[in-house]
């Protein structure tokens, strides 16, 4: 089975690239399932309904998130109308929406897919760990697949979760820094594992966003309002093969790919 991992969408950018390539990579990868990590598509700063039913119509199965997914008011209503869209797991009990989706992919086999957040360095919310080991315990056990969203700054806690969790999903993938890293490997109990996937959007920029502004920020420290950049539009991504009978990953590799 391979599953598709498209890294954080930044802006109209990011959700260009996916609506104009995801079809055709879907197909010429054989991809069976796709999930897109799309808190930063609205304008930089999290997504809205009607960005996340473009970006269901263009090919993504489940879409996850992370600390940005209440900047739109707008999706709070439509979190728990929408199983598809997770926010993290451990998020306080009450938080809108859920974050695990249990469903079915393309060629028939059971998958999970679990959205957590990292606590170093970020808001405070509850527990990763803990949480990944209750909400694995929800799943069937005939679903063998499972995809772990790690949104987190430190890279030291998304490594202790590819090892937490090693042997128990499919893979742990880290999202957030947008700066995609070289270290994907099979875990020896067969969870791949890579620490960041990087960014779907404009590269020519500091992490999605205009250059400009960003300097001035460092230089003078005033606030100021952030703008999605546009150009060189990139999408990092990984590419994973799971044997749906055991849940092991076979490999994972990352992909990239440039809007023309």
């Amino acid at each position: 089975m391979k599953i598709l991992f498209i890294g954080d969408i930044v802006g109209s950018p990011g959700r260009k690239i996916v609506h104009e390539r995801l079809a055709d990579i879907r197909s010429a990868r054989s991809v069976d399932f796709s999930i897109i990590n799309c808190e930063n598509a609205a304008s930089g700063f999290g997504v809205t309904p009607k960005i996340a039913e473009e970006l269901f119509e263009a090919g993504a199965d489940v879409l996850t998130s992370g600390n940005h997914i209440w900047k739109r008011k707008e999706i709070i209503d439509y979190l728990p109308s929408e199983p598809r869209l997770l926010r993290p797991a451990n998020f306080p009990n009450g938080s809108p929406g859920a974050g695990l989706y249990i469903g079915q992919a393309k060629n028939g086999a059971g998958c999970a897919v679990l959205n957590l957040q990292g606590r170093t360095y970020m808001a405070p919310v509850d527990d990763p760990f803990r949480t990944a080991t209750a909400q694995l315990s929800r799943i069937p056990p005939d679903v063998k697949v499972i995809v772990v969203d790690m949104h987190a700054e430190a890279t030291s806690e998304k490594v202790a979760m590819g090892w937490y969790l090693d042997g128990k999903v499919s893979a742990v993938l880290g999202t957030h820094t947008h700066v995609p890293t070289a270290d994907e490997r099979v875990l020896p109990g067969g969870t791949a594992y890579i620490t960041d996937v990087g960014m779907t959007g404009p590269h020519d920029s500091i992490i999605g966003m205009d250059k400009r502004s960003i300097l001035q920020h460092f230089l003078d420290a005033m606030p100021s309002r952030f703008v999605v950049a546009e150009s060189d539009i990139q999408m990092n991504s990984v590419l994973i093969d799971v044997d749906c009978s055991t849940g092991r990953a076979r490999s994972i590799e990352r992909l990239n790919f440039r809007l023309d």
